[in-house]
């Protein structure tokens, strides 16, 4: 008993601790984990072949930056927790200090063959080179994953569309017997890390996310696979003020224009500018929309409805503008010639004689010269008319062309007030039909965008 108790104060008095001192090297050497190890590396980690190796996955998704319509593609950031059992490893906490983990890394150790099924691009993240391996043989990595996937778009509510897009994971050698994929978490509460976790969403809102397993078969092969479903809502106020918004307020302007006077040429030409301003957002429309939908965009519809209405309204407003100036000519002293010359070809020599003879008078002495009356016995020869005579025949004969013209003109214009009025008469009808059809069209079409 008393060399315990020298041994005891022995150790007190030269200040040594009794606790062992342990590395992580330690853990490595009882391992025997070397980069010159290859067994380690190169087989599935099981001690019976029979066994299959399960594979944990958890992924959250923290980042959104977008998707591309023209080529389907969805842009995120994914954050992938990937853990699996070797069966080669194990050791006893209490023979290291009680190490529990070790970091090793990557390229000592068997890793699953695991990939993302829709991935069109090169992940060009940043790569975790290190695995976490504990005691009992469980590696787990943690990696960051830019992945551009594809991803099948639905347009047919663009902009207030919902999307959904899938996060495919399986083994690309091992069958489902040998290798499984199995969730950490159910649906909720990856739907609840995920929120928790975003930093960006960009143009999108995220609404959930569903994990599902399943099998994939090909030549009698069978292999398993894990699901993710991330569900977003697109954000389509900027869409509505720079796209929705600016044909609207063109329509309005165009229902306008019927207040403009049709006999004006200003309003043809407004309404053209109008039509034009909207084949330009079409330009625009197509550079954003896929040029493969299963549906035809309500967009689309939108658009080419509200462009056909206004290139039917620039049509009514061509006809309108027709019955106001096409059945009238424009100068009326052109409409008042055109009968006069067919009526003075048309006139008698008779009637020619008859009127000169009337008017072919001789001026007496004392009497009134307005007085052109004949009176028989006092007519002289015609064949040699007075000054006077031709001068009252001129005037007479101005004054019956002036008559004419005016009662041609008179004529005219009752038939350019017979056209004004049925041109009032369409406009007016077309306008009341022209705004009803806009009204009922819009009506049903935000019906179905808000469904």
């Amino acid at each position: 008993m008393k060399v315990p108790l020298i041994v005891l104060i022995l150790s007190g008095v030269g200040g040594a601790s009794p606790d062992k001192v342990c590395s992580y090297q330690d853990v490595v050497d009882h391992l025997k984990l070397t980069s010159s190890n290859g067994a380690f590396q190169l087989t599935r980690p099981v001690l019976d072949h029979t066994h299959p190796t399960l594979v944990e996955l958890n992924i959250i998704l923290y980042g959104i930056l977008g998707v591309i319509e023209k080529t389907q593609t969805f842009i995120s950031f994914l954050w992938v927790m990937m853990s699996w059992k070797d069966e080669r490893i194990f050791w006893e906490p209490g023979d290291f200090c009680g190490i529990t983990d070790i970091t090793i890394p990557t390229d000592m150790l068997w890793k699953p063959d695991i990939f993302i099924l829709e991935m069109v691009e090169k992940d060009n993240s940043q790569y975790n080179p290190y695995f976490v391996v504990n005691h009992n043989g469980i590696v787990t990595q943690d990696q960051d994953v830019r992945a551009v996937s594809m991803c099948m778009m639905d347009v047919h509510k663009f902009p207030f569309d919902t999307q959904s897009c899938n996060i495919t994971l399986l083994s690309s050698v091992h069958l489902y017997e040998h290798l499984r994929v199995i969730p950490v978490v159910n649906s909720s509460r990856a739907t609840q890390f995920t929120k928790a976790m975003m930093h960006s969403q960009g143009e999108w809102d995220f609404l959930h996310l569903s994990v599902s397993s399943r099998n994939i078969s090909f030549e009698s092969q069978v292999w398993d696979q894990l699901v993710y479903t991330f569900v977003i809502k697109r954000r389509p106020l900027l869409h509505v003020i720079n796209f929705l918004l600016p044909i609207l307020f063109f329509l309005c302007l165009d229902l306008a224009s019927f207040f403009i006077p049709d006999h004006h040429g200003e309003k043809l030409g407004f309404k053209v500018t109008v039509l034009l301003a909207i084949s330009v957002l079409l330009l625009i429309l197509n550079d954003i929309l896929p040029s493969m939908s299963n549906k035809t965009p309500l967009i689309a519809t939108y658009c080419i409805v509200i462009f056909a209405l206004m290139l039917i309204s620039l049509l009514e407003t061509i006809m309108v503008t027709y019955l106001f100036e096409g059945d009238s000519p424009e100068d009326p002293a052109k409409c008042a010639r055109s009968k006069p010359e067919i009526n003075r070809t048309n006139k008698s020599d008779a009637e020619e004689k008859k009127q000169t003879e009337f008017l072919c008078t001789r001026v007496l002495s004392g009497e009134k010269q307005h007085d052109l009356r004949p009176e028989p016995e006092e007519q002289v020869d015609c064949s040699v008319p007075s000054a006077e005579a031709g001068l009252l025949l001129l005037l007479v004969n101005e004054l019956k062309e002036l008559q004419r013209m005016l009662s041609v003109q008179h004529r005219c214009k009752r038939g350019r007030r017979k056209s004004a009025r049925l041109a009032n008469k369409i406009n007016k009808g077309f306008f009341f039909i022209y705004l009803a059809t806009a009204i009922l069209f819009l009506s049903f079409l935000f019906r179905d965008w808000m469904s």
